[in-house]
């Protein structure tokens, strides 16, 4: 049960909770009903394509030689032999049917929209690090992260709720989609040496630490710079403040360090981070009221 847990990487399912969370309070303060059963469905659905996009990337990456003895990252079940390889793609295959069975009555509601982001979120599941064209070996997996971390995660619930999309949601998907992409751009920085020894080309890989760095700045800059558009401006710069006192020192220790295990810390911060801006944003634009 430990090795399973493990493998889960529980501490990244920031990235699957902070958009359902946030769309959920911007469906309040737009005016409309919130319906907890369509937020809590789409969440565990979120949940267990996360989890399934974990699962298959600790085999997948153990196959292709990316994760060895001597990573510097969290232990990864499959190569150090907690799992076997077939345990984790099973595990992770399971875990897309549940996704499936649970989107059903999310499709029956909101149609062929949510038929496209769930046949796309569950191919991309895999095709993150496996299958032809994987994206992480690409380059590709903080786009990835920004759109289906970000903005199809809070378009796609807010859709659920009002039938509609609103500019509103894209601006929120995009601040949550960054922040879930910092973790992303860290982890990537810290494996660059050893993912560049396999051919993973990360963008660390593609374009140095040095762009990694400045990727990661902005990604953490970008949703405060976004943050006036919601709710009553001067709430706002109250809530901002304890993600700014995250944030703010995250992007200096990450330009000061070079890649290595030191970096595992900055991990559970920018999780941190992403937690914290999430939920005071949900709170500012509950508590806000409807805007235009």
């Amino acid at each position: 049960m430990k090795a399973w847990f493990l493998a889960l990487r529980p501490k990244t399912l920031t990235a699957a909770l902070v958009p359902v969370v946030v769309a959920t309070a911007l469906v309040k303060a737009n005016g409309y009903e919130v319906q907890w059963w369509i937020s809590i469905t789409a969440l565990l659905a979120s949940f267990f394509i996360q989890i399934a996009t974990n699962l298959i990337n600790d085999a997948i990456d153990f196959d292709k030689g990316a994760d060895t003895a001597t990573r510097t990252g969290p232990t990864r079940v499959t190569q150090s032999g907690l799992l076997t390889r077939n345990q984790v793609m099973t595990g992770g295959f399971v875990c897309l049917a549940v996704a499936l069975a649970l989107g059903i009555p999310l499709v029956l509601l909101g149609g062929w929209p949510i038929v496209a982001i769930g046949v796309v979120s569950l191919f991309l599941a895999y095709s993150y690090t496996g299958g032809p064209f994987p994206l992480a070996y690409l380059g590709l997996g903080d786009l990835f992260v920004v759109l289906f971390f970000g903005v199809i995660a809070v378009g796609g619930t807010y859709f659920l709720h009002t039938q509609s999309y609103h500019h509103h949601a894209l601006i929120a998907g995009v601040q949550v989609g960054c922040l879930a992409t910092v973790l992303i751009a860290i982890n990537n920085l810290r494996d660059s040496p050893q993912d560049r020894l396999v051919g993973k080309k990360t963008l660390a890989v593609r374009f140095g630490a040095r762009f990694a760095k400045f990727e990661i700045i902005a990604m953490i800059a970008i949703p405060f710079l976004l943050w006036s558009m919601y709710g009553p401006f001067g709430a706002s710069l109250i809530f901002m403040a304890l993600p700014a006192l995250i944030g703010v020192p995250l992007a200096i220790a990450v330009w000061r360090t070079e890649p290595g295990p030191i970096m595992n810390r900055y991990l559970a911060r920018a999780a941190g981070l992403q937690l914290s801006f999430g939920f005071l944003l949900a709170t500012a634009l509950w508590i806000g009221g409807s805007y235009t």
